[in-house]
């Protein structure tokens, strides 16, 4: 743009004040600046109080990209005021060339126009997943990165096709040094191809709990990135896992455990051998009947074994629940009302013992307290 159409809206004031003839285009500088700071306030003044206005009204979109193009918006007025100015003082200095601020101004646009896109979608992410509880985060997240990453790249090649370097070059350029890039940074590739499974298979997302019986992993799920995953363990340490590792382990999340198992064995007394049918029936009827466990799921009362102190009777069943705390406290009023039931029938849980027997010899009479019992 011609120096004489910026500075031509300074003449009147200038012919109202000859005396400052002489210093023509830095007043147009400074006035160019002063509209410039001044269209920034009334641009953000503006578009604050149309997110306030939208923020009622039921559609998100558009309060959405209003937001994210607040500071953008203001940016980009100050580059293009910026750019007016060095257009006016470009002729008079011998270090700012005569296309630098057109080249600024498409530069800026370029940059400005990404960044608002990619604030766009961290905040389109950010209302859809408080909006709809049902879409799964970790998903959510890989999508997001996936098309903020796509705009880096494509605002990238636009940069470079603007400042005249050739994309098809590049892209030649980029098959050759991709292997050698490859071979380089094989350990980042790889965490990003484990990243890239653990979005597609699913094995976990944000908030599950996971543990890994090849390796000294457990925790809740905080973050999965595309080189590493967050894991928070139980003593509430951060653990930092690379991606690839989950490649080449095995991963148990309990969190999507449909029951929780009671797997226990009631230990009787020899001496009370007569009642053992009636307690298994009766700890059978109780899990039955009982509120708590799901009685169309595997469950067995079963005298399962002679043990060396004891009848050892099985009881394995699946709660509905599957909280912890609430499975325990199911657990625990299961367990109570066995103790009950034994002790209804005149049994009693038993508990190690060894009897020593000692054989007296011929003739010899052993006293009483040479027999000893001891528990």
């Amino acid at each position: 743009m011609p120096e004489e159409k910026l500075t031509s809206w300074i003449d009147p004031l200038l012919g109202l004040m000859p005396v400052l003839q002489d210093y023509r285009w830095q007043l147009s500088v400074l006035l160019i600046l002063a509209v410039t700071l001044l269209a920034m306030f009334v641009a953000n003044r503006i578009m604050k109080r149309l997110v306030r206005s939208l923020s009622h009204t039921k559609p998100v979109w558009d309060d959405l990209l209003i937001d994210a193009g607040r500071l953008p918006v203001r940016i980009l007025i100050l580059v293009i005021g910026c750019s007016l100015a060095l257009a006016v003082a470009a002729p008079h200095s011998d270090y700012i060339g005569r296309e630098l601020p057109s080249r600024a101004r498409q530069i800026a646009f370029i940059l400005l126009l990404g960044w608002t896109l990619i604030r766009f979608i961290g905040h389109a992410e950010e209302v859809v997943l408080r909006r709809n509880k049902n879409i799964d985060r970790t998903t959510a997240d890989a999508f997001s990165k996936l098309i903020r990453l796509v705009i880096v790249i494509v605002v990238g090649l636009v940069l470079l096709q603007n400042l005249g370097y050739s994309i098809s070059g590049l892209l030649a350029f980029g098959g050759i040094g991709g292997l050698a890039v490859g071979f380089a940074a094989k350990d980042l590739l790889a965490n990003f191809f484990g990243g890239l499974m653990i979005y597609l298979d699913r094995p976990f997302k944000v908030g599950d709990w996971v543990r890994s019986p090849d390796k000294n992993i457990e925790g809740v799920v905080e973050h999965v990135g595309w080189r590493l995953t967050v894991i928070r363990t139980f003593d509430l340490r951060p653990l930092y896992v690379p991606n690839a590792t989950f490649n080449n382990i095995s991963v148990e999340n309990p969190s999507r455990m449909t029951h929780r198992r009671i797997f226990e064995y009631v230990g009787v007394r020899y001496d009370d051998a007569a009642v053992v049918k009636q307690i298994v029936d009766d700890i059978r009827e109780m899990l039955v009947g009982h509120e708590e466990i799901d009685e169309n799921n595997t469950l067995f009362v079963q005298l399962n074994r002679f043990g060396p102190s004891s009848l050892d009777i099985m009881v394995y069943t699946f709660t509905h629940t599957t909280n912890w705390g609430h499975y325990l406290a199911v657990r625990e009023d299961v367990l109570l009302k066995i103790i009950d039931i034994v002790s209804g029938h005149g049994a009693e849980i038993a508990f190690p013992t060894t009897t020593v027997h000692l054989h007296e010899q011929p003739g010899v009479e052993a006293p009483p307290e040479m027999e000893k019992q001891s528990a």
